[in-house]
Protein backbone atom coordinates (compact mmCIF):
# COMPACT_ATOMS: atom_id res chain seq x y z
CA UNK A 1 0.00 0.00 0.00
CA UNK A 2 1.25 3.37 -1.08
CA UNK A 3 1.70 6.43 1.61
CA UNK A 4 -1.17 7.92 -0.40
CA UNK A 5 -2.90 4.89 -0.13
CA UNK A 6 -2.85 5.08 3.14
CA UNK A 7 -3.45 8.63 3.47
CA UNK A 8 -6.76 8.03 1.06
CA UNK A 9 -7.73 5.50 3.44
CA UNK A 10 -7.77 7.64 6.97
CA UNK A 11 -9.10 10.22 5.26
CA UNK A 12 -12.20 8.46 3.94
CA UNK A 13 -12.74 6.09 7.27
CA UNK A 14 -12.78 9.50 9.22
CA UNK A 15 -15.14 11.21 7.03
CA UNK A 16 -17.41 8.41 6.93
CA UNK A 17 -17.05 6.96 10.63
CA UNK A 18 -18.62 10.50 11.94
CA UNK A 19 -21.12 10.37 9.66
CA UNK A 20 -22.35 7.10 10.73
CA UNK A 21 -21.61 7.69 14.61
CA UNK A 22 -24.12 11.07 14.55
CA UNK A 23 -26.63 8.75 13.13
CA UNK A 24 -26.52 6.21 16.13
CA UNK A 25 -24.67 8.60 19.01
CA UNK A 26 -27.57 11.26 19.46
CA UNK A 27 -30.22 8.48 20.48
CA UNK A 28 -28.52 7.74 23.90
CA UNK A 29 -28.27 11.55 24.57
CA UNK A 30 -31.69 12.55 23.43
CA UNK A 31 -32.89 12.62 27.13
CA UNK A 32 -30.76 14.63 28.49
CA UNK A 33 -31.24 17.20 25.68
CA UNK A 34 -35.01 17.01 26.24
CA UNK A 35 -34.06 17.78 29.83
CA UNK A 36 -31.57 20.95 29.39
CA UNK A 37 -33.10 22.47 26.08
CA UNK A 38 -36.26 24.02 24.94
CA UNK A 39 -38.23 24.51 21.81
CA UNK A 40 -40.53 27.42 20.89
CA UNK A 41 -42.12 25.05 17.89
CA UNK A 42 -42.32 22.07 19.22
CA UNK A 43 -43.31 19.51 22.39
CA UNK A 44 -40.63 18.14 23.69
CA UNK A 45 -41.15 14.99 22.28
CA UNK A 46 -41.42 15.97 18.88
CA UNK A 47 -38.15 17.99 19.20
CA UNK A 48 -36.43 15.06 19.87
CA UNK A 49 -37.62 13.47 17.19
CA UNK A 50 -36.71 16.17 14.83
CA UNK A 51 -33.23 16.34 16.56
CA UNK A 52 -32.35 12.62 15.38
CA UNK A 53 -35.11 12.04 12.06
CA UNK A 54 -34.02 15.55 11.00
CA UNK A 55 -30.64 14.59 9.73
CA UNK A 56 -31.32 11.35 9.00
CA UNK A 57 -33.69 12.97 6.53
CA UNK A 58 -31.36 15.35 4.57
CA UNK A 59 -28.25 12.97 4.61
CA UNK A 60 -31.04 10.48 2.90
CA UNK A 61 -32.34 13.08 0.15
CA UNK A 62 -29.51 14.79 -0.88
CA UNK A 63 -26.94 11.64 -0.83
CA UNK A 64 -27.71 11.56 -4.99
CA UNK A 65 -27.30 14.41 -5.66
CA UNK A 66 -23.97 15.21 -3.68
CA UNK A 67 -22.33 11.64 -5.57
CA UNK A 68 -23.48 13.42 -9.04
CA UNK A 69 -21.68 16.91 -7.64
CA UNK A 70 -18.19 14.47 -6.82
CA UNK A 71 -18.36 13.13 -9.70
CA UNK A 72 -18.90 16.49 -11.55
CA UNK A 73 -16.75 18.57 -9.91
CA UNK A 74 -14.10 16.59 -8.16
CA UNK A 75 -14.33 14.17 -5.53
CA UNK A 76 -11.52 15.34 -3.37
CA UNK A 77 -12.82 19.17 -3.68
CA UNK A 78 -16.75 17.92 -2.65
CA UNK A 79 -15.13 15.65 0.33
CA UNK A 80 -13.45 18.43 1.98
CA UNK A 81 -15.90 20.98 1.28
CA UNK A 82 -18.36 17.99 3.48
CA UNK A 83 -15.73 17.79 5.84
CA UNK A 84 -15.71 21.38 6.46
CA UNK A 85 -19.33 21.69 6.30
CA UNK A 86 -19.62 18.94 9.00
CA UNK A 87 -16.95 19.88 11.41
CA UNK A 88 -18.91 23.55 11.31
CA UNK A 89 -22.45 22.33 11.64
CA UNK A 90 -20.85 19.74 14.69
CA UNK A 91 -19.90 22.55 16.39
CA UNK A 92 -22.84 24.30 16.18
CA UNK A 93 -24.78 21.27 17.49
CA UNK A 94 -22.35 21.19 20.59
CA UNK A 95 -22.72 25.10 21.73
CA UNK A 96 -26.99 25.16 20.60
CA UNK A 97 -28.71 27.39 23.35
CA UNK A 98 -31.87 25.85 22.46
CA UNK A 99 -33.63 22.87 20.85
CA UNK A 100 -34.71 25.12 17.50
CA UNK A 101 -30.82 25.92 16.98
CA UNK A 102 -30.36 21.96 17.71
CA UNK A 103 -32.54 21.18 15.11
CA UNK A 104 -31.10 23.52 12.52
CA UNK A 105 -27.95 22.29 13.50
CA UNK A 106 -28.79 18.94 12.74
CA UNK A 107 -30.53 19.05 9.61
CA UNK A 108 -27.69 21.42 8.14
CA UNK A 109 -25.68 18.26 9.28
CA UNK A 110 -27.05 16.09 7.23
CA UNK A 111 -26.27 18.46 4.27
CA UNK A 112 -22.65 18.16 4.86
CA UNK A 113 -22.63 14.77 5.98
CA UNK A 114 -24.74 13.89 2.61
CA UNK A 115 -20.99 14.67 0.58
CA UNK A 116 -19.16 12.26 2.64
CA UNK A 117 -20.35 8.59 2.46
CA UNK A 118 -20.18 8.62 -1.29
CA UNK A 119 -17.45 10.62 -1.67
CA UNK A 120 -15.37 8.25 0.31
CA UNK A 121 -16.21 4.98 -1.51
CA UNK A 122 -15.63 7.25 -4.62
CA UNK A 123 -12.31 8.07 -3.78
CA UNK A 124 -11.35 4.96 -2.45
CA UNK A 125 -12.55 3.51 -6.16
CA UNK A 126 -10.08 5.89 -7.90
CA UNK A 127 -7.26 5.43 -5.59
CA UNK A 128 -6.69 1.86 -5.30
CA UNK A 129 -6.24 -0.54 -7.81
CA UNK A 130 -8.89 -3.61 -8.82
CA UNK A 131 -7.37 -6.35 -7.22
CA UNK A 132 -6.77 -4.23 -3.77
CA UNK A 133 -10.30 -2.40 -3.49
CA UNK A 134 -11.78 -5.48 -1.95
CA UNK A 135 -9.38 -5.45 1.10
CA UNK A 136 -9.83 -1.40 1.14
CA UNK A 137 -13.47 -1.48 1.44
CA UNK A 138 -12.87 -3.77 4.16
CA UNK A 139 -11.31 -1.63 6.07
CA UNK A 140 -13.80 0.85 5.39
CA UNK A 141 -16.74 -1.77 6.17
CA UNK A 142 -15.19 -2.90 9.38
CA UNK A 143 -14.55 1.27 11.01
CA UNK A 144 -18.14 2.28 9.28
CA UNK A 145 -19.90 -0.72 10.52
CA UNK A 146 -17.67 -0.47 14.27
CA UNK A 147 -18.98 3.15 14.86
CA UNK A 148 -22.30 2.54 13.86
CA UNK A 149 -23.28 -0.29 16.05
CA UNK A 150 -20.90 0.85 18.89
CA UNK A 151 -22.06 4.42 18.91
CA UNK A 152 -24.93 4.35 21.86
CA UNK A 153 -22.20 2.65 24.04
CA UNK A 154 -20.17 5.62 23.12
CA UNK A 155 -22.05 7.99 23.19
CA UNK A 156 -23.53 6.49 26.87
CA UNK A 157 -19.99 6.70 27.96
CA UNK A 158 -19.58 10.49 26.80
CA UNK A 159 -23.19 11.54 28.00
CA UNK A 160 -22.94 10.36 31.68
CA UNK A 161 -19.46 11.06 32.04
CA UNK A 162 -18.70 14.68 30.47
CA UNK A 163 -22.45 15.70 28.52
CA UNK A 164 -24.55 15.32 25.75
CA UNK A 165 -22.04 18.01 23.69
CA UNK A 166 -19.40 16.42 23.79
CA UNK A 167 -21.56 13.71 21.30
CA UNK A 168 -21.27 16.30 18.73
CA UNK A 169 -18.04 18.21 19.65
CA UNK A 170 -15.49 15.34 19.75
CA UNK A 171 -16.44 15.24 15.51
CA UNK A 172 -14.29 18.46 15.49
CA UNK A 173 -10.85 16.61 15.66
CA UNK A 174 -11.74 14.08 13.94
CA UNK A 175 -12.99 16.12 11.20
CA UNK A 176 -9.55 18.10 10.97
CA UNK A 177 -7.73 15.13 11.07
CA UNK A 178 -9.35 13.95 8.32
CA UNK A 179 -8.32 17.43 6.36
CA UNK A 180 -4.91 17.05 7.42
CA UNK A 181 -4.80 13.42 5.48
CA UNK A 182 -7.20 14.56 2.87
CA UNK A 183 -4.21 17.20 1.83
CA UNK A 184 -2.24 13.97 0.35
CA UNK A 185 -4.99 12.53 -1.42
CA UNK A 186 -4.93 12.99 -5.47
CA UNK A 187 -7.82 14.86 -7.11
CA UNK A 188 -10.26 12.48 -9.05
CA UNK A 189 -13.77 12.62 -11.44
CA UNK A 190 -13.92 16.40 -11.94
CA UNK A 191 -14.87 15.47 -15.52
CA UNK A 192 -18.46 17.53 -16.51
CA UNK A 193 -20.68 16.78 -19.59
CA UNK A 194 -23.19 19.78 -20.10
CA UNK A 195 -25.16 21.28 -17.91
CA UNK A 196 -25.64 20.11 -14.25
CA UNK A 197 -28.81 18.48 -13.98
CA UNK A 198 -30.81 20.70 -10.69
CA UNK A 199 -34.23 19.30 -11.89
CA UNK A 200 -33.04 16.00 -11.33
CA UNK A 201 -31.92 16.68 -8.30
CA UNK A 202 -34.71 17.94 -6.86
CA UNK A 203 -36.95 15.01 -8.25
CA UNK A 204 -34.40 12.69 -6.64
CA UNK A 205 -34.23 14.58 -3.34
CA UNK A 206 -38.59 14.87 -3.46
CA UNK A 207 -38.55 11.14 -4.05
CA UNK A 208 -36.07 10.06 -1.10
CA UNK A 209 -36.83 12.77 0.83
CA UNK A 210 -40.59 12.40 0.39
CA UNK A 211 -40.82 8.82 1.46
CA UNK A 212 -38.60 8.24 4.10
CA UNK A 213 -40.72 11.30 6.02
CA UNK A 214 -43.84 10.08 5.16
CA UNK A 215 -42.70 6.58 6.47
CA UNK A 216 -40.84 8.14 9.49
CA UNK A 217 -43.88 10.44 10.42
CA UNK A 218 -46.53 7.85 10.14
CA UNK A 219 -44.83 5.77 12.41
CA UNK A 220 -44.40 8.74 15.01
CA UNK A 221 -47.74 9.30 14.70
CA UNK A 222 -49.69 5.88 14.45
CA UNK A 223 -50.60 6.70 11.08
CA UNK A 224 -53.10 9.83 12.33
CA UNK A 225 -51.27 12.02 10.48
CA UNK A 226 -52.39 13.14 6.98
CA UNK A 227 -49.09 14.83 6.62
CA UNK A 228 -47.70 11.43 6.75
CA UNK A 229 -49.71 10.14 3.57
CA UNK A 230 -49.30 13.86 1.66
CA UNK A 231 -45.50 13.04 2.03
CA UNK A 232 -45.72 9.68 1.09
CA UNK A 233 -47.67 10.46 -2.18
CA UNK A 234 -45.59 13.42 -3.21
CA UNK A 235 -42.27 10.84 -2.72
CA UNK A 236 -44.42 8.77 -4.75
CA UNK A 237 -44.74 10.55 -7.92
CA UNK A 238 -41.54 11.82 -7.91
CA UNK A 239 -40.76 8.47 -7.98
CA UNK A 240 -42.63 7.68 -10.64
CA UNK A 241 -41.67 11.41 -12.76
CA UNK A 242 -37.63 10.21 -12.30
CA UNK A 243 -37.62 7.68 -15.18
CA UNK A 244 -39.24 9.81 -17.34
CA UNK A 245 -37.06 12.83 -16.93
CA UNK A 246 -34.29 11.04 -16.65
CA UNK A 247 -34.63 9.43 -20.22
CA UNK A 248 -35.87 13.38 -21.46
CA UNK A 249 -32.88 15.55 -20.74
CA UNK A 250 -29.52 15.13 -22.35
CA UNK A 251 -26.90 15.08 -19.25
CA UNK A 252 -29.46 13.36 -16.50
CA UNK A 253 -28.24 13.44 -12.89
CA UNK A 254 -29.17 9.73 -12.74
CA UNK A 255 -28.15 8.20 -16.53
CA UNK A 256 -30.73 5.35 -16.89
CA UNK A 257 -27.92 3.09 -18.35
CA UNK A 258 -26.31 2.50 -15.04
CA UNK A 259 -29.50 0.30 -14.18
CA UNK A 260 -28.97 -1.72 -17.48
CA UNK A 261 -26.25 -2.96 -15.52
CA UNK A 262 -27.62 -6.65 -14.15
CA UNK A 263 -24.92 -6.79 -11.15
CA UNK A 264 -26.18 -2.96 -10.11
CA UNK A 265 -29.61 -3.58 -10.37
CA UNK A 266 -29.46 -6.13 -8.31
CA UNK A 267 -27.23 -5.46 -5.87
CA UNK A 268 -29.60 -2.23 -5.25
CA UNK A 269 -32.50 -4.71 -5.21
CA UNK A 270 -30.85 -7.03 -2.19
CA UNK A 271 -29.92 -3.63 -0.47
CA UNK A 272 -33.55 -2.48 -0.12
CA UNK A 273 -34.37 -6.05 1.48
CA UNK A 274 -31.76 -6.73 3.18
CA UNK A 275 -30.76 -3.02 5.25
CA UNK A 276 -34.56 -2.90 5.71
CA UNK A 277 -34.31 -6.16 7.28
CA UNK A 278 -31.17 -5.60 9.38
CA UNK A 279 -32.30 -2.12 10.85
CA UNK A 280 -35.96 -3.05 11.25
CA UNK A 281 -34.49 -6.01 13.54
CA UNK A 282 -32.07 -4.07 15.35
CA UNK A 283 -35.09 -1.24 16.45
CA UNK A 284 -37.28 -4.10 17.59
CA UNK A 285 -34.58 -6.18 19.01
CA UNK A 286 -33.99 -2.87 21.50
CA UNK A 287 -37.10 -2.29 22.38
CA UNK A 288 -38.20 -5.56 23.07
CA UNK A 289 -34.84 -6.88 25.34
CA UNK A 290 -35.78 -3.87 27.76
CA UNK A 291 -39.45 -3.78 27.17
CA UNK A 292 -40.82 -7.02 27.36
CA UNK A 293 -37.66 -9.27 28.70
CA UNK A 294 -36.22 -7.07 31.41
CA UNK A 295 -32.93 -6.32 29.91
CA UNK A 296 -31.38 -3.11 31.46
CA UNK A 297 -30.25 -0.71 28.87
CA UNK A 298 -26.65 -1.51 29.33
CA UNK A 299 -27.55 -5.42 28.47
CA UNK A 300 -29.68 -4.29 25.35
CA UNK A 301 -26.61 -1.85 24.32
CA UNK A 302 -24.32 -5.18 24.87
CA UNK A 303 -26.15 -7.56 23.41
CA UNK A 304 -24.90 -6.18 19.89
CA UNK A 305 -20.95 -6.45 20.85
CA UNK A 306 -20.37 -9.38 19.34
CA UNK A 307 -21.45 -8.24 15.96
CA UNK A 308 -19.54 -4.92 16.34
CA UNK A 309 -16.59 -7.26 17.34
CA UNK A 310 -16.72 -9.74 14.08
CA UNK A 311 -17.40 -6.77 11.67
CA UNK A 312 -14.29 -5.09 13.31
CA UNK A 313 -11.79 -8.46 12.90
CA UNK A 314 -13.40 -10.02 9.36
CA UNK A 315 -14.40 -7.49 7.16
CA UNK A 316 -11.02 -6.76 5.78
CA UNK A 317 -10.14 -10.13 4.83
CA UNK A 318 -13.51 -10.92 3.97
CA UNK A 319 -13.41 -8.40 1.85
CA UNK A 320 -10.08 -9.73 0.54
CA UNK A 321 -11.56 -13.08 -0.45
CA UNK A 322 -14.57 -11.55 -1.91
CA UNK A 323 -12.29 -9.87 -4.78
CA UNK A 324 -10.41 -13.18 -4.75
CA UNK A 325 -13.19 -15.71 -5.98
CA UNK A 326 -16.36 -13.14 -6.44
CA UNK A 327 -19.18 -11.61 -4.32
CA UNK A 328 -21.86 -14.12 -5.19
CA UNK A 329 -21.37 -16.94 -2.45
CA UNK A 330 -20.75 -14.08 0.08
CA UNK A 331 -24.18 -12.15 -0.81
CA UNK A 332 -26.22 -15.47 -0.61
CA UNK A 333 -24.79 -17.11 2.23
CA UNK A 334 -24.67 -13.76 4.29
CA UNK A 335 -28.26 -13.03 4.11
CA UNK A 336 -29.58 -16.89 4.77
CA UNK A 337 -27.35 -17.12 8.02
CA UNK A 338 -28.32 -13.85 9.49
CA UNK A 339 -32.29 -14.96 8.94
CA UNK A 340 -31.12 -18.22 10.78
CA UNK A 341 -30.52 -15.64 13.25
CA UNK A 342 -33.40 -13.48 13.61
CA UNK A 343 -35.80 -17.33 12.90
CA UNK A 344 -33.55 -18.16 16.53
CA UNK A 345 -35.02 -15.40 18.13
CA UNK A 346 -38.29 -15.88 17.09
CA UNK A 347 -38.18 -19.30 18.85
CA UNK A 348 -38.56 -17.63 22.17
CA UNK A 349 -40.85 -20.08 24.15
CA UNK A 350 -43.94 -17.71 25.96
CA UNK A 351 -42.62 -19.98 29.14
CA UNK A 352 -39.80 -18.64 29.50
CA UNK A 353 -41.64 -14.55 30.11
CA UNK A 354 -41.38 -13.02 32.02
CA UNK A 355 -37.45 -12.65 32.39
CA UNK A 356 -36.41 -10.31 35.02
CA UNK A 357 -33.05 -8.41 35.61
CA UNK A 358 -32.75 -7.41 39.04
CA UNK A 359 -31.02 -4.18 39.98
CA UNK A 360 -27.19 -4.77 39.24
CA UNK A 361 -27.52 -7.54 36.89
CA UNK A 362 -25.77 -7.58 33.69
CA UNK A 363 -28.08 -10.56 32.39
CA UNK A 364 -31.31 -11.53 33.45
CA UNK A 365 -31.46 -14.82 34.83
CA UNK A 366 -32.07 -16.97 32.05
CA UNK A 367 -32.77 -17.24 28.62
CA UNK A 368 -29.21 -15.43 26.77
CA UNK A 369 -27.53 -18.26 26.39
CA UNK A 370 -29.85 -20.66 24.95
CA UNK A 371 -32.17 -18.25 23.45
CA UNK A 372 -30.12 -14.65 22.48
CA UNK A 373 -26.74 -15.54 22.11
CA UNK A 374 -26.83 -18.44 19.26
CA UNK A 375 -28.77 -15.82 17.45
CA UNK A 376 -26.07 -12.56 17.47
CA UNK A 377 -23.44 -15.53 16.60
CA UNK A 378 -25.00 -16.33 13.38
CA UNK A 379 -26.37 -13.08 12.74
CA UNK A 380 -22.53 -11.58 13.42
CA UNK A 381 -21.87 -13.91 10.73
CA UNK A 382 -23.90 -13.12 7.97
CA UNK A 383 -23.47 -10.20 8.37
CA UNK A 384 -19.63 -10.03 8.23
CA UNK A 385 -20.10 -12.43 4.91
CA UNK A 386 -22.26 -9.66 3.21
CA UNK A 387 -21.06 -6.24 4.33
CA UNK A 388 -17.48 -5.98 2.36
CA UNK A 389 -18.76 -7.95 -0.20
CA UNK A 390 -22.31 -5.58 -1.10
CA UNK A 391 -19.97 -2.03 -0.99
CA UNK A 392 -16.93 -4.03 -3.43
CA UNK A 393 -19.47 -5.51 -5.41
CA UNK A 394 -21.35 -2.24 -5.90
CA UNK A 395 -18.29 0.01 -6.43
CA UNK A 396 -17.11 -2.54 -9.51
CA UNK A 397 -20.66 -2.59 -11.18
CA UNK A 398 -20.06 1.00 -12.01
CA UNK A 399 -18.00 3.05 -14.22
CA UNK A 400 -14.80 4.87 -12.86
CA UNK A 401 -16.21 7.96 -13.72
CA UNK A 402 -19.71 7.40 -11.94
CA UNK A 403 -18.29 5.77 -8.67
CA UNK A 404 -19.66 9.04 -6.62
CA UNK A 405 -23.40 8.54 -8.01
CA UNK A 406 -23.42 4.88 -7.85
CA UNK A 407 -22.30 5.04 -4.44
CA UNK A 408 -24.85 7.46 -3.46
CA UNK A 409 -27.99 5.82 -5.27
CA UNK A 410 -26.92 2.51 -2.99
CA UNK A 411 -26.32 4.31 0.19
CA UNK A 412 -29.89 6.29 -0.09
CA UNK A 413 -31.49 2.97 -1.13
CA UNK A 414 -29.70 1.49 2.20
CA UNK A 415 -31.75 4.43 3.88
CA UNK A 416 -35.38 4.35 2.03
CA UNK A 417 -35.64 0.81 2.61
CA UNK A 418 -35.43 0.72 6.59
CA UNK A 419 -38.20 3.01 6.61
CA UNK A 420 -40.12 1.56 4.34
CA UNK A 421 -40.01 -1.66 5.71
CA UNK A 422 -40.14 -0.26 9.41
CA UNK A 423 -43.02 1.24 7.89
CA UNK A 424 -45.05 -1.57 6.48
CA UNK A 425 -43.80 -3.57 9.61
CA UNK A 426 -44.96 -1.62 12.36
CA UNK A 427 -48.17 -1.58 10.67
CA UNK A 428 -48.93 -5.77 10.57
CA UNK A 429 -47.51 -6.62 13.94
CA UNK A 430 -49.52 -3.56 15.57
CA UNK A 431 -52.83 -5.20 14.65
CA UNK A 432 -51.45 -8.53 15.33
CA UNK A 433 -50.88 -7.28 18.94
CA UNK A 434 -53.55 -5.45 19.74
CA UNK A 435 -55.86 -8.31 17.84
CA UNK A 436 -53.76 -10.91 20.07
CA UNK A 437 -54.18 -9.15 23.51
CA UNK A 438 -57.93 -8.73 22.77
CA UNK A 439 -58.29 -12.39 22.39
CA UNK A 440 -56.03 -12.80 25.98
CA UNK A 441 -57.68 -10.39 27.56
CA UNK A 442 -61.33 -9.43 26.78
CA UNK A 443 -62.05 -7.53 29.76
CA UNK A 444 -60.02 -4.89 29.01
CA UNK A 445 -61.51 -1.49 27.61
CA UNK A 446 -60.33 -0.32 23.93
CA UNK A 447 -58.68 2.69 25.87
CA UNK A 448 -56.77 0.28 28.08
CA UNK A 449 -55.71 -1.55 24.94
CA UNK A 450 -54.51 1.43 23.24
CA UNK A 451 -52.10 2.65 26.44
CA UNK A 452 -50.57 -0.92 25.39
CA UNK A 453 -47.75 -1.20 22.71
CA UNK A 454 -46.45 -3.97 21.30
CA UNK A 455 -42.67 -4.60 22.69
CA UNK A 456 -42.66 -1.98 24.93
CA UNK A 457 -43.23 -2.22 28.90
CA UNK A 458 -47.04 -2.34 29.58
CA UNK A 459 -48.91 0.13 31.65
CA UNK A 460 -48.39 -0.16 35.19
CA UNK A 461 -52.00 1.03 35.71
CA UNK A 462 -52.99 -3.12 34.54
CA UNK A 463 -53.53 -5.32 36.75
CA UNK A 464 -50.49 -8.23 36.71
CA UNK A 465 -52.31 -10.84 34.78
CA UNK A 466 -53.46 -7.82 32.26
CA UNK A 467 -49.42 -7.07 32.18
CA UNK A 468 -48.62 -10.53 31.88
CA UNK A 469 -50.61 -10.78 28.78
CA UNK A 470 -49.30 -7.72 27.17
CA UNK A 471 -45.80 -9.44 27.47
CA UNK A 472 -47.38 -12.50 26.20
CA UNK A 473 -48.89 -10.39 22.72
CA UNK A 474 -45.12 -8.72 22.65
CA UNK A 475 -43.58 -11.72 22.39
CA UNK A 476 -46.04 -12.85 19.74
CA UNK A 477 -45.37 -9.38 17.81
CA UNK A 478 -42.08 -9.82 18.28
CA UNK A 479 -41.69 -13.07 16.81
CA UNK A 480 -43.92 -11.71 13.47
CA UNK A 481 -41.44 -9.11 13.48
CA UNK A 482 -38.19 -11.50 13.35
CA UNK A 483 -40.21 -13.58 10.97
CA UNK A 484 -41.10 -11.13 8.35
CA UNK A 485 -37.70 -9.20 8.43
CA UNK A 486 -36.26 -13.17 7.98
CA UNK A 487 -37.85 -12.99 4.74
CA UNK A 488 -36.71 -9.99 3.79
CA UNK A 489 -33.02 -11.46 4.12
CA UNK A 490 -34.15 -14.72 2.48
CA UNK A 491 -35.64 -12.29 -1.08
CA UNK A 492 -32.15 -10.56 -0.67
CA UNK A 493 -30.36 -13.88 -0.78
CA UNK A 494 -32.44 -14.72 -3.63
CA UNK A 495 -32.12 -11.62 -5.86
CA UNK A 496 -28.05 -12.33 -5.22
CA UNK A 497 -27.89 -15.81 -6.20
CA UNK A 498 -30.06 -14.93 -9.54
CA UNK A 499 -28.72 -11.01 -10.26
CA UNK A 500 -25.02 -11.80 -9.50
CA UNK A 501 -22.16 -13.36 -11.97
CA UNK A 502 -21.22 -16.42 -11.06
CA UNK A 503 -17.58 -15.32 -11.10
CA UNK A 504 -15.41 -12.40 -10.56
CA UNK A 505 -15.63 -10.00 -13.13
CA UNK A 506 -12.80 -9.55 -15.18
Amino acid sequence: MTLAQRWTLTATVLGSAVVFLDSTVVNVALPRIGQELRSGLFGVLEAQSYVYNGYLLTLSALLILAGALSDAYGRRRMYAVGLVGFGVTSALCGLAPSMDVLILGRLLQGVAGALLVPGSLALIRAGFPEGEQGRAIGVWSAASSATTLLGPLVGGVMVDTVGWRVAFLINVPLVLLALYALRAVPESGGVRAGRFDWVGSLVVALAVGGLAFGAIRGQEQGWRDPGAFVALGLGALATLVFPFWMARVPHPLVPLSLFRSRTFAAINLSTFLIYGALYVSGYYQAIFFQGTLGYTALAAGAVGLPIGLALSLFSAPVGAMAGRYGPRPFLVAGPLLMALGLLWLARIPLSSLPWRATPGDLWPSSGYLPDVLPAMLAFAAGLCLLVAPLTAALMVSVPGEQAGLGSAINNAVSRVGPQLAGALIFVLITLGFQADLERRSPQLTPQQRSQAAPLNPPPQTLSPDAQTAVRQSSLRAFHQAMGLCAVLLGAGAVVNAVGLPSRRPG
